[in-house]
C-alpha cells in the first residue's frame, strides 16, 4: 500500500508557490506519493476569514512574509501579473465570474488525474511567481505544462468528460474535514500540516512512520 501525503494548495496562494520545490523532495526522500488538491483562494472560499478592508494588515503581512521567505529560500518572487483571482484591493470584493483561477484550479485537477499534479503545480507556480507577465497570454500555459510532461490542449479537452469544479469543490470539503481551512495544507494519515515552513515537520512524521528511502 502506498503512503499519500495530501496537498491542498492554490494557485493564488504565495506560501504554496513557495512549499512546492519541498513537496518535490518529499517525493524523493520518501516512499511516498504527494497528490495535489487544488483549491479556490480563500478570498474566494471564505473571504472574511482574511480579506477586511477595515483592517489590512493580515494581507499586507502575508505580502511582506511571503516575500522575506521568498528572499530566506532564495526563490524569484513577484506578485503574479495578472493576479490569478480578480479582485479590488482597495475593498477585497470579488466579483463572481473568475476564469483565471477556475481554469488554473481545474488544469491542477486535470494534472493530478495524470499523475503530474504536483509537477505541474511547480512549473505555473514558477512561471506565476517568477515574474513573467501576462502568463495568461500566448503560449505561456502550454510551454509550461509541457515541462511536466504534459499537453495542456488535451488536458482542457478532457474536461468534456467529467466535472472537474465538482472536483475542486470535492478537495475544498476534505480539506476542512482534515481540521484546517488554509493553503498549503498536507495531509498524512489524517494529520494536517499548515503551511509552508512545517515541511520540517511534517519530515519528522514521515521519518517515525519509517518511510524514508534508503
Amino acid at each position: 500500500m502506498v503512503n499519500t501525503i495530501d496537498v491542498f494548495w492554490s494557485f493564488r496562494s504565495p506560501y504554496s508557490y513557495l512549499v512546492t520545490p519541498d513537496l518535490l523532495q518529499l517525493r524523493d526522500d520518501y516512499a511516498v506519493s504527494v497528490a495535489l488538491r487544488p483549491v479556490l483562494p480563500i478570498a474566494l472560499r471564505a473571504k472574511s476569514t482574511v480579506f477586511d478592508a477595515a483592517d489590512k494588515k493580515r494581507p499586507q503581512y502575508i505580502v511582506m512574509d511571503s516575500r522575506r521567505r521568498a528572499a530566506f529560500l532564495g526563490l524569484p518572487f513577484f506578485w503574479p501579473k495578472p493576479d490569478p483571482v480578480v479582485q479590488d484591493m482597495e475593498t477585497f470584493e470579488v466579483p463572481k465570474e473568475q476564469p483565471n483561477i477556475w481554469r488554473l484550479s481545474m488544469l491542477g485537477v486535470e494534472a493530478e488525474r495524470q499523475s503530474k499534479g504536483i509537477d505541474f503545480a511547480h512549473h505555473v507556480a514558477t512561471l506565476l511567481w517568477g515574474g513573467t507577465k501576462d502568463w495568461d497570454k500566448g503560449d505561456h500555459l502550454a510551454l509550461t505544462a509541457q515541462k511536466a510532461g504534459l499537453n495542456l490542449s488535451e488536458m482542457e479537452s478532457a474536461f468534456a468528460h467529467y466535472d472537474a469544479r465538482a472536483e475542486i469543490e470535492k478537495n475544498h470539503r476534505l480539506l476542512e474535514q482534515s481540521g484546517h481551512w488554509g493553503v498549503p495544507t498536507m495531509v498524512f494519515k489524517g494529520e494536517p500540516f499548515f503551511g509552508q515552513d512545517r515541511i520540517e515537520t511534517l519530515r519528522w512524521r514521515l521519518d517515525e512512520a519509517g518511510l524514508r528511502r534508503s
